[in-house]
């Protein structure tokens, strides 16, 4: 077999360094001048043991060097595929260093320590690599930077395109062809697992090959002995489907025809997998169009121009329609934000239930040769390794009755075999180089020189230190990983600092959403700080940050754990506006990296269990601090110690709070809009809670607070309010300094919403729309317009026809009164939940609804959905914000003789002596400050207060706590906030006999 300029045996990438002598080396490297060409060849990362290919193999060096005079070197290594020796044999010089090379090129990105930029010899130098950095990935970002910052070129291989946009170096094709092997070996294993042995067990791995043909024969050895024996009896017949149609599909499909194999339609797979009597002397090929599962939702077949021009308009069924009937998956099918996915993690599940009717061996392997995180397969969340291929993917939240499914990502799956994908690769590159390295040397050029430079210039990412105009986006990126010797700010006084300057301290800020802009606008007014958004949301990002010169926006997938933990580990302090069930890991990479994180959330079971961990680390992690929590803690605490200050002690503590629009606003189903999460106000509904009231624990069951609330609530003289318990209120006595429980007369915290929103949301509750738990797919009957009779159907396990008819009949059934029949009616027809009352053609239709998800979701999730879209604020709409605290008081030692000239009893003389003090705060988003909403200025200025406070070193308690747990905390916080226009309005009356405060005209009110 000719592996290289001449037959050589097998393994002649292991022979000694020592056969290269220095001597050699010394006088090879002498006969160099100043005026010549040097190409260096980079060593690859020693930490990818697997990394053997070479970017040019002998030959072509061997035709640079004689054809092109140029001079070229190689770093010695006894891992590549062609061993160094060959390449001096061609007239290479091997060198430990490339600082003479004018151009330096490899497979991988270069290791930071090993990256020069510097230019040779008055010329600027050029790097030529998969550089893993054009789409903006953060844990290459200080590569890139490292360019933007010095005169060197960055050349990324796959830029380098053709006219029409296709690449014209690549190993895709390498990687379809290594990935078939190794998905048959993986499912071999699998199925070994569950006590079936399969032929592919015979088939050796792809590195165990001298080549692609002896990998070729392997797998025609394996097709014989299926064609004779036929597969197990056991696993019924081998269905492999394969997605995609560019050069990695091309390369799987090729390998796959060594193989007996059989095309087969998807449309026959399921009489295919559960027939007994289909062939198994056969292997099985569906390869999957995209109209075999993409559907149009408005019902129109799939066509190829308005998926790509409007990919928002489909979905895929490919779990229902493709995935239970197969023995293996190989998806070669690449995927774009935006586009739906091949299959989610919910579709996953769905796939693998109908799967276990049909045999345990049905879809139970996936090969992703496409190897894209957490993409079109949502649930492939990392890339695997050649030494371990597979593993074992099972999303959050996965059915526990459900095993996971076996996933094998190899990313470098080219490298499996070296020899033919280097060979290709050299043969590719060879013409754009060889174009370059004239131009570089002032050579005459060819027409086909000019276009090959063309293309060398599509793949150039840097030049002269300026990103190229397709690359410039990344310029936002690239301030995230600003080394800290170039974030400075200048200052006259810091005497310590000879030269004037101080490193700025830098702040991350994890999160985009609703309430961002005042957190952002606070902390930017502090000129030595820069602050970071990372965000999902790039578009987000950027428009907070353009007003500020010191603010940056990045694009962060919080799923990327690498880019994520080195977004991190670049930051002095971490703020974390994401959903709450996220901000566990998220404290774990801080306390890593010994990083504070300040949340505006509640404090998690999963937070709270690593308060040693962050204490031991020396790092804070303070929570609860926004609005509730975070104010109200922060106002009660500070009340009750100043109430005690006075010898005084309270005998009752209520507390009420709620985000809510402006009454002229407030004309929409539920009374309410949203500033927030809606799945948060949604769930809360489903809490339990508990209180005590006129000296009596209340509890309430879960689900159960909607009918226990409180539907006329005396607060604010104008407001019909009703108020709702929230959580256990009995759990913040030991937080606010109370007395026992058990001693006091009333301790309660509450939900404050417009009158008839408990009763509507009950409504919403007895339809089964806030199921946590039922899954509905509405593409399957009429998006939208069926989400109330499919969540009914759920609920009352039959099915409920789309007709105003049978939904009444139901929602009487399941206990909504007829007081509230027409209203929830029309209020579900508002929200687009029914079908119109009406008659309406298409065109009327609300077509601005948000997109309706591919997969079986959740109704709770399908209702968040459509609320935030339904009940968002319209320009010019304002919302607000009311806190209040009553708290009732008493001396510690109250005079034995009564102020009054009547006879009284003893409880109505200790009531004379009592105070009733309140504190409450309005918030009502101004016309001034129209840009931020009520609940986002309470909600994250006393976030950014809070950790600017931390940064600064003015606190030092550590480990996991809320804002109560230090007075320096939570004082400066609300000091501040008053000074900002933040206030709480305090008032103190005597409790009387009239006025025997709010728990008293809450039972009242009630009926207690």
């Amino acid at each position: 077999m000719r592996l290289g300029r001449a037959s050589a045996p097998l393994y002649r990438n292991i022979l000694p360094l020592c056969s290269v002598t220095s001597n050699n080396v010394t006088r090879s490297l002498s006969t160099s001048t100043s005026s010549t060409l040097t190409l260096g060849i980079r060593r690859e990362d020693p930490s990818r043991i697997w990394e053997r290919r070479v970017p040019l193999i002998p030959e072509a060096v061997q035709s640079l060097i004689s054809e092109e005079g140029i001079r070229v070197l190689i770093q010695p290594c006894s891992r590549r595929v062609f061993p160094t020796e060959e390449y001096l044999k061609v007239g290479a010089q091997v060198s430990e260093s490339l600082e003479e090379a004018n151009i330096v090129i490899g497979i991988k990105e270069t290791p930071l320590k090993e990256l020069l930029t510097s230019p040779v010899n008055g010329r600027s130098r050029t790097h030529i690599m998969f550089s893993h950095t054009a789409k903006g990935q953060l844990y290459n970002m200080p590569l890139l930077s490292r360019f933007t910052n010095s005169t060197a070129r960055l050349v990324d291989y796959e830029l380098l395109t053709n006219t029409d946009g296709k690449r014209v170096v690549a190993f895709g094709w390498y990687a379809g062809a290594a990935g078939v092997p190794e998905a048959l070996s993986a499912l071999a294993l699998e199925h070994l697992h569950r006590g079936v042995s399969s032929p592919f067990l015979l088939l050796p791995r792809p590195y165990n090959h001298r080549g692609l043909e002896d990998l070729r024969k392997s797998l025609r050895d394996i097709g014989s002995i299926i064609k004779e024996f036929g597969t197990p009896p056991a696993t019924g017949p081998y269905i492999i489907a394969l997605t995609g149609n560019g050069n990695v599909s091309q390369g799987a499909l090729n390998l796959l025809h060594e193989l007996p194999l059989k095309h087969m339609p998807a449309k026959d797979l399921k009489a295919l997998a559960t027939n007994p009597d289909t062939p198994r002397s056969v292997v099985y090929l569906v390869h999957v169009k995209p109209e075999d599962y993409l559907i149009d939702v408005r019902g129109r077949p799939y066509d190829r121009s308005t998926y790509y021009s409007k990919p928002e308009l489909f979905n895929s069924l490919f779990y229902e329609r493709v995935a239970p009937y197969i023995s293996l998956l190989i998806n070669g099918a690449g995927w774009k934000p935006g586009f739906p996915r091949l299959m989610s993690n919910l579709q996953l599940a769905n796939a693998q239930q109908i799967a276990r009717r049909i045999s345990p061996f049905r879809f139970t392997s996936i090969a992703d040769i496409s190897c894209d995180i957490e993409g079109g397969l949502e649930f492939v969340s990392k890339a695997a390794t050649i030494s371990e291929p597979f593993f074992t993917a099972r999303p959050a939240n996965h059915p526990e009755d459900l095993p996971g499914i076996q996933v094998m990502s190899v990313d470098i799956l080219p490298s499996e075999i070296p020899l033919d994908s280097s060979r290709h690769f050299s043969t590719k590159l060879l013409p754009y180089l060889r174009s370059f390295i004239r131009k570089e040397g002032g050579r005459k050029l060819e027409s086909h020189d000019l276009e090959n430079l063309d293309a060398f210039k599509r793949g150039t990412m840097v030049e002269n230190g300026k990103l190229e105009p397709p690359h410039a986006w990344l310029k936002d990126q690239l301030t995230v990983i600003r080394t800290p010797s170039e974030a400075v700010v200048t200052t006259s006084a810091d005497p310590a600092s000879p030269s004037g300057t101080i490193r700025k301290k830098r702040v991350l800020l994890l999160g985009s959403g609703m309430v961002a802009k005042p957190a952002v606008d606070y902390i930017a007014s502090r000129k030595d700080i820069d602050l970071v958004i990372a965000s999902n949301n790039l578009t987000e990002g950027r428009a907070l940050a353009k007003s500020h010169d010191n603010v940056s926006a990045a694009l962060l997938d919080i799923a990327d754990t690498s880019a994520l933990n080195a977004i991190i580990e670049q930051a002095d302090l971490v703020i974390s506006l994401l959903p709450m069930p996220l901000h566990a890991d998220v404290a774990k990479h801080c306390i890593a990296h010994r990083k504070h994180m300040v949340t505006a959330s509640y404090i998690s079971p999963q937070m709270k269990e690593l308060h040693q961990n962050a204490q031991d680390a020396d790092v804070l992690l303070l929570n609860e601090i926004g609005l509730d929590p975070g104010i109200d803690h922060c106002s009660a605490v500070d009340l009750c110690e100043r109430i005690g200050s006075q010898g005084r002690e309270i005998t009752s503590f209520i507390s009420t709070c709620g985000g809510l629009p402006v009454p002229e606003d407030s004309n929409v189903p539920l009374a309410y809009k949203f500033s927030w999460s809606p799945r948060g106000v949604l769930t809360a509904a489903l809490n339990g809670a508990k209180y005590r009231l006129g000296g009596k624990n209340v509890e309430i069951a879960p689900g159960g607070i909607l009918s226990s609330g409180f539907r006329d609530f005396p607060l604010v003289p104008g407001l019909a309010l009703e108020c709702l318990p929230n959580r256990d209120s009995l759990s913040y006595g030991p937080i606010y300094g109370l007395n026992a429980v058990d001693k006091l007369e009333s301790m309660f915290r509450g939900t404050l919403r417009y009158k008839g929103f408990s009763s509507m949301m009950q409504c919403f509750l007895s339809s089964g729309v806030l199921d946590a738990t039922a899954l509905l797919n509405l593409n399957s009957q009429g998006g939208w317009y069926s989400f109330l009779s499919q969540a009914l159907s759920k609920a009352c396990g039959r099915p409920v026809k789309n007709s105003s008819g049978d939904i009444i009949a139901v929602l009487r059934d399941r206990g909504v009164s007829e007081e509230k029949l027409g209203e929830f009616l029309e209020a579900a027809e508002w929200l687009s939940m029914t079908k119109p009352s009406k008659s309406v053609s298409d065109t009327q239709l609300d077509l601005s609804l948000p997109s309706v998800p591919p997969e079986p979701t959740p109704a709770l999730d399908l209702f968040a959905r459509l609320l935030v879209h339904k009940l968002r604020y319209l320009p010019g709409e304002k919302d607000s914000v009311i806190l209040s605290h009553e708290i009732i008081s008493r001396p510690l030692n109250p005079s034995s003789s009564s102020t009054s000239t009547t006879d009284n009893t003893d409880a109505s003389s200790d009531m004379m002596q009592q105070q009733i003090h309140t504190s409450t705060l309005i918030v009502r988003q101004s016309d001034s400050f129209s840009s931020s909403t009520a609940m986002a200025v309470t909600v994250s200025l006393p976030l950014a207060i809070a950790a600017l406070r931390v940064l600064d070193g003015h606190v030092q308690i550590r480990g996991v706590v809320g804002p109560t747990a230090s007075s320096e905390i939570y004082r400066p916080v609300l000091k501040e906030l008053e000074e900002l226009g933040v206030v709480m309005k305090e008032e103190t009356k005597w409790r009387t006999g009239t006025n025997r405060g709010l728990a008293h005209r809450m039972m009242v009110g009630s009926g207690h």
